[in-house]
């Protein structure tokens, strides 16, 4: 089935030729995210694929209607950036991948903390410049710490359990609990008791009642020196309240392999560039905040698991089965 491949790096390129040869898909690869700029490149495709940074609001997806698109799918987990109400009203379907290698993103939030807490980044550019002084470097045992689960899915929980492994208390807050999370050991709790961590990670999705989860209120009443977390979506987290938490002192540190303006700069070399992301530049000229690329989904076993889920998909939609991993408005994102 012809399919234009939106947003695809080169990585993904070669997988995909690789794991097509048992579909016989015609992938058209386009290196421009989809917005209402773009869509008109998809005209005549009756498949699109996206990723987590292409727009696929209602008038996007009136454009791809015109053009005949019949389905969407998108190589991530989430589906917050597709207006699913509209699809269903345009009789487009919908296909995510709903499960990959959740290890990768909990292993690599692990890698932040351990980086941030012990100043691993800084070290490593110091002794690059032969400074070997440890002074600024001190970080804290995470055994005995308590460490704040946001979202208990298959992320989060696999995060829990390898902190439980370093001797953390563990404590979760979630809508949905998950015996699963409790059998390893976390606890939930409530809003206010998360302000008791030591370190918070966010794993939930992008929701309405999400978006900013971890704003100024929270921030003000968090733990003073608590490590911050997030290796799930940007909006999560108020960028602007979490600078002005680094700055009182009150956020001992912030990881972020996700920010609510990505799109823009994730996945791109503006290394020759002037990056005119006012927040973003405040955000890498602290020393104690990392930011990353939105790369925690990224191992092979991962990248094999969502790119070989998309091409089934369209096999699946091609022969007229049932689609397995299809979404519209009754589902929820988890």
């Amino acid at each position: 089935m012809r399919t234009a491949m939106f947003s695809a790096q080169n990585y993904e390129r070669a997988l995909l030729n690789e794991l097509n040869t048992d579909h016989g898909h015609d992938l058209v690869y386009l290196d421009a995210l989809l917005d209402s700029d773009t869509a008109s490149l998809a005209a005549g495709f009756p498949a699109v694929s996206v990723f987590v940074n292409d727009t696929v609001d209602r008038r996007v997806l009136n454009h791809l209607a015109r053009g005949e698109t019949k389905i969407i799918a998108t190589r991530c987990t989430g589906f917050n950036h597709i207006d699913l109400e509209a699809a269903d009203e345009l009789g487009i379907k919908v296909v995510r991948v709903s499960n990959y290698s959740p290890n990768s993103v909990a292993e690599f939030a692990v890698g932040l903390l351990l980086a941030l807490n012990r100043k691993i980044h800084r070290a490593y550019n110091r002794t690059r410049e032969s400074n070997f002084s440890l002074d600024g470097l001190m970080g804290f045992d995470l055994v005995g710490r308590t460490v704040a689960v946001i979202g208990t899915g298959k992320i989060g929980t696999i995060f829990g359990r390898i902190m439980v492994g370093f001797g953390c208390n563990v404590i979760g807050f979630d809508v949905h609990r998950s015996p699963e999370f409790e059998r390893i050991g976390g606890r939930y709790v409530d809003a206010e008791g998360v302000e008791t961590a030591d370190v918070i990670s966010m794993h939930c999705p992008l929701t309405p009642e999400t978006y900013h989860i971890v704003g100024q209120r929270t921030l003000a009443r968090v733990k003073k020196g608590a490590l911050l977390i997030n290796t799930s979506r940007g909006g999560l987290v108020d960028t602007e309240a979490a600078i002005d938490a680094l700055k009182s002192g009150r956020l001992g540190g912030m990881a972020l392999d996700v920010y609510e303006q990505e799109a823009s700069l994730f996945y791109k070399d503006l290394s020759s560039s002037i990056v005119s992301d006012d927040v973003m530049q405040r955000l890498i000229s602290f020393p104690n905040v990392i930011v990353t690329g939105h790369q925690a989904f990224f191992t092979r076993e991962a990248l094999q698991t969502i790119l070989g889920t998309t091409l089934e998909s369209l096999s699946e939609f091609e022969a007229g089965r049932t689609l397995t991993n299809q979404i519209s408005t009754s589902r929820s994102n988890g």
